[in-house]
């Protein structure tokens, strides 16, 4: 389906409340799944997230993930430790071309018995789950975190616990910290020091407890992008966030004040409002939080700056290469951009082409990226329901704050 935003201008005071962080519930769904003592308040919506609550109960030998990134990567690890259980996890055509073969190779360096179905180093992967002894793996230290989280969820209920040795530069250390914080809270005794990730065994009964999900911040993200295009005085308020939050993208709080946006805590929620007109261009490392530089890119390219964006290489991995689809969107909207394997360059744009029509790449944050620029000109957004992987509500929730929508 697509559908058209018509040029719009948001209520002057507004809110909305966002459903549970993706990557918080995919890890608490596999612990829980570990662990079944725990209960989950505010899980996720997401298709990401049903289908990896799906997966994990489900008793099929062959597990579809579809386009569920972080749920291939989370399931290759738990079904490699369901003793005597034997699956086919598989996913869509884009899911069979993005690699696995790192985590894949650390698991079988701990004993895991998995094999390619199709592709060498590439989904599908038949997996035969057993117990697994060894406790010592290395990874380089620049891949997906979502490699070495997969390797730490399952590491507790390993014979020996897990030593984790990562290689070089850690990048996106927000992700492997939450993940390690997650355990922490269920009990699960972990250490971080230097390059050494360490969990211990857990041999004891885990206390019953509720554990409740934040709201996701990268969907926040598309608000910040909101409240920066916006009028001065502008306010939005979204709910359930905390200040000290586990997710890195609430890194977005200082991002945006150089979009003169100001970001206000109380209790379970925070009020963005837009304080100055003012802005700089900007030059940013994202190694730690990727996936916001669609959001900052669109935000950075409709004010009219220019942008520096690095730290951007497991963008091409994504579900298209996000890079690619930036540059080619950005420039049928007008914009002059280039990019290297690691990063955007985003020249200052005179102007926005009107009802350009955007396609998404099967991608949920291309859809909710290029939102926000239906505040300065009309536009087309294809296979709009795609944002259900991560958002399924977002359409809605634009209406409720003023854009104009319509099919």
């Amino acid at each position: 389906m697509q559908i058209t935003l018509h040029k719009s201008e948001v209520l002057k005071t507004s809110s909305v409340k966002i459903t549970g962080s993706k990557s918080e519930s995919n890890r608490l769904l596999l612990l829980k799944a570990l662990y079944p003592v725990f209960n989950l308040d505010n899980v996720s919506n997401s298709d990401d997230s049903n289908l990896m609550t799906n997966a994990l109960v489900t008793d099929s030998n062959i597990v579809d993930i579809h386009h569920a990134g972080t749920a291939m990567r989370f399931l290759t690890a738990f079904f490699s430790i369901q003793e005597g259980r034997g699956v086919t996890l598989t996913g869509s055509k884009r899911m069979k071309e993005r690699p696995i073969k790192i985590l894949v190779e650390a698991l079988q360096a701990l004993g895991a018995d998995i094999t390619y179905g199709e592709n060498e180093g590439f989904p599908p992967l038949k997996i035969k789950g057993k117990k697994l002894t060894k406790n010592k793996v290395s990874l380089a230290a620049n891949v997906s975190s979502q490699y070495i989280s997969a390797l730490l969820l399952i590491a507790s209920k390993l014979e020996n616990g897990l030593e984790l040795t990562l290689k070089g530069e850690i990048t996106s250390v927000p992700y492997i910290k939450m993940t390690l914080s997650l355990l922490d809270e269920i009990g699960v005794e972990t250490s971080f020091k230097e390059n050494v990730i360490t969990v211990k065994p857990n041999t004891k009964s885990l206390d019953a407890k509720t554990l409740v999900v934040e709201s996701d911040w990268s969907s926040a993200s598309y608000y910040f992008s909101i409240a920066a295009i916006s009028e001065v005085g502008t306010e939005i308020t979204l709910s359930s966030y905390k200040k000290a939050s586990l997710q890195g993208d609430s890194c977005l709080v200082d991002i945006y004040k150089h979009f003169g946006v100001a970001s206000t805590f109380s209790e379970n929620s925070i009020t963005l409002k837009k304080v100055s007109s003012n802005i700089e261009p900007l030059t940013l490392d994202l190694k730690n939080a990727p996936d916001i530089a669609q959001t900052i890119a669109v935000t950075c390219f409709t004010l009219g700056i220019p942008c520096d964006l690095t730290g951007l290489h497991t963008l091409k991995i994504k579900e298209t290469d996000r890079l690619v689809a930036l540059k080619t969107e950005i420039e049928k909207l007008g914009g002059e951009v280039d990019i290297t394997d690691k990063s955007l360059h985003l020249k200052a744009s005179k102007g926005i082409k009107e009802m350009v029509s955007i396609a998404t790449y099967n991608d949920h944050r291309m859809a909710m990226a290029f939102a926000p620029i239906a505040l300065k000109a009309s536009i087309v957004i294809e296979d709009a329901m795609v944002v259900s992987k991560s958002y399924p509500t977002f359409w809605e929730d634009l209406k409720s704050i003023g854009f104009k929508i319509s099919e």
